[in-house]
């Protein structure tokens, strides 16, 4: 059974352990004071002085999403919510832009990792964690259809998520439009690809990580410039993404090391 990413938790976490900030004051507080804030989960009811905490959201561009008053009350275990919650982000998103940047001062090819709607937190974190330590340059996520970089992510990156910047999107095809006009290659990953040790990925490379469900979008796949597999040897025809993105990004690590 699939968990729901927005209320996912450990028994012992508080919502404040969570990184939620819950009520209308506190809310509008931390937005007036800039605080990073990932998420903000609404009662479309709710009036007052909701209506303030929407419009300070939508100048900061920070996604809205509407909320039931049961879904609220499950997310901060009771407390009073007044119909708003903001979600804290554990780091500041970087544009795509900013990661070619990145790599651009290093010297070194563009290695990036793009999640097509990553939905879970854990698999977000663990893919950022071995972004990491397979030193890619960064992780671009979409802003909608995705988790994000809240508390659960960061405790599973292993702290990963304050080193490797994140890009969040609108839009990733057009995202993929621009990182090829930039001279990265697009691989995919899916079952329909060739053997992943059999493609050339020595150069500026951004892996495309579908979801946890169905993969890549229709129009994510047909933007790639080509498609890597996992040869399956057993019954299982599907690995977690999380450890699929290891393989793929150490395979990189592998072919960068072997033509320096």
């Amino acid at each position: 059974m699939k968990r729901n990413n927005d209320t996912e938790r450990s028994p012992r976490e508080t919502p404040e352990e969570r990184g939620l900030i819950v009520g209308r004051n506190p809310v509008i507080e931390a937005l007036k004071a800039d605080k990073l804030i990932d998420l903000i989960f609404v009662n479309p009811e709710a009036e007052g002085s909701v209506k303030l905490i929407l419009k300070l959201a939508r100048d900061r561009n920070i996604p809205i999403k509407q909320v039931s008053e049961q879904k609220l009350s499950s997310m901060c275990d009771g407390m009073s919510h007044q119909g708003v919650i903001a979600m804290g982000a554990c780091a500041e998103y970087k544009t795509p832009e900013e990661l070619l940047e990145i790599a651009r001062q290093k010297g070194e090819d563009p290695f990036l990792i793009i999640c097509d709607e990553i939905e879970d937190p854990h698999n977000l974190g663990a893919i950022i964690r071995t972004a990491e330590t397979a030193g890619a340059h960064g992780v671009i996520i979409p802003k909608r259809r995705s988790a994000s970089l809240n508390q659960t992510v960061f405790k599973t990156s292993a702290g990963a998520a304050s080193w490797l910047p994140v890009a969040r999107v609108a839009n990733i095809a057009q995202t993929i439009d621009m990182l090829k006009k930039n001279g990265v290659w697009i691989y995919g990953t899916d079952g329909s690809g060739t053997e992943y040790t059999k493609e050339r990925l020595d150069g500026a490379i951004a892996l495309v990580i579908g979801s946890e469900g169905y993969g890549m979008s229709r129009l994510t796949k047909e933007k790639c410039d080509g498609l890597l597999s996992l040869p399956m040897k057993g019954k299982i025809t599907s690995l977690n993404a999380s450890v699929a993105a290891g393989i793929f990004m150490y395979e990189v690590v592998r072919q960068r090391a072997l033509n320096k």
